[in-house]
């Protein structure tokens, strides 16, 4: 019996985001820590079975208005059914004929959900390679992100950007220029691998109790440039250009000024969006301890570097205080 496996992780976007929704330009990381999963059997029907944690069962109504408060509407369900949809066109667009195998699908994903990992694509990512793998299909690595990209915006009308995809689908860490004209004219940016020694010692702390649904914090910006505000979309241009800027100092060895472009980068995003108290307050004591310290999402988790132990110790303690959780990302 046929039987195959999909794996994605989690990822963290160090410079840039959220400029990859608008052709700009990104630094990011994949954190081996969390991974989503999907597997595939060869059955006489296709099955999709859900994770537990979207199963509908609930001790209390107490319990299901907290799971909807936290994770929203949506499972992940619907984010395996798109990119079974995708996967199929696109093999039809090429004149590919599948054999005729069906499947039960199962997934599963212990990245922390709604807080700014790339939880959502990381299922998307691991369906499109369990799916390849099974049916001895190949997508070219360079149009995978496009495709799984395609899958939430066009599918399921996720506001999103290339970042994730990018990064989930070549891992470790990379350098995306997603310049217009490059992904109008052949599907893709320019990607480059980074070596992640040049990178400083990463600290991630997320916080369980803000989940929420990114693509519905994007929004805000979204709106701001379908409007042809001026300032929001020169704040864009910028936030690209301090991933460039960030390429050439690891480049350099410089991790100082690293450093302070993760700084800048929150700054900048908070002048074209709304930051809540709580975020804020992570973004506060972490800096308080003499970190960097940015989004490293859309929220509800942060990223930065610290200079030794003692720093990381005292990072722990604060960010544990506001009821976080604080680890060393695995990138590689």
């Amino acid at each position: 019996m046929k039987r195959t496996e999909g794996i994605a992780h989690a990822r963290a976007g160090l410079l840039g985001n959220p400029s990859d929704g608008y052709f700009g330009k990104i630094i990011a990381v994949s954190i081996r820590n969390f991974r989503a999963r999907v597997v595939l059997e060869e059955n006489a029907e296709i099955v999709i079975v859900p994770a537990a944690e979207d199963e509908e069962r609930y001790g209390s109504l107490d319990e299901f208005v907290r799971g909807t408060f936290l994770y929203g509407y949506y499972g992940g369900v619907r984010l395996v059914k798109a990119a079974i949809k995708k996967f199929h066109d696109y093999v039809r667009s090429r004149g590919v004929t599948l054999e005729k195998t069906n499947f039960s699908l199962r997934y599963e994903s212990d990245i922390p959900r709604q807080i700014g990992l790339a939880g959502s694509s990381a299922i998307i990512t691991a369906t499109l390679r369990a799916l390849m793998d099974f049916y001895g299909v190949t997508v070219p690595k360079d149009i995978q992100p496009s495709l799984i990209l395609s899958a939430e915006r066009d599918e399921l009308d996720i506001n999103a950007g290339f970042m994730d995809r990018v990064i989930q689908v070549y891992e470790g860490c990379m350098f995306m220029d997603l310049d217009e004209n490059l992904i109008r004219s052949q599907g893709h940016g320019r990607y480059e691998r980074l070596d992640s020694a040049l990178l400083p010692p990463l600290y991630l702390a997320y916080k369980p109790a803000l989940g929420k649904v990114s693509g519905r914090v994007l929004n805000e910006i979204r709106v701001k440039v379908d409007r042809g505000d001026a300032f929001t979309i020169g704040v864009l241009k910028q936030l690209g250009a301090l991933a460039e800027e960030g390429r050439r100092a690891l480049l350099a060895g410089d991790r100082r000024r690293f450093s302070a472009l993760m700084d800048e980068n929150f700054e900048l995003r908070r002048s074209i969006q709304t930051i809540s108290p709580a975020n804020q307050e992570m973004i506060a004591a972490a800096r308080a301890c003499g970190a960097s310290a940015k989004y490293a999402g859309s929220g509800g988790s942060i990223i930065g570097d610290y200079r030794d132990e003692a720093m990381l110790a005292d990072l722990k303690r604060a960010l544990e205080s506001l009821g976080a959780v604080v680890l060393r990302p695995v990138v590689d």
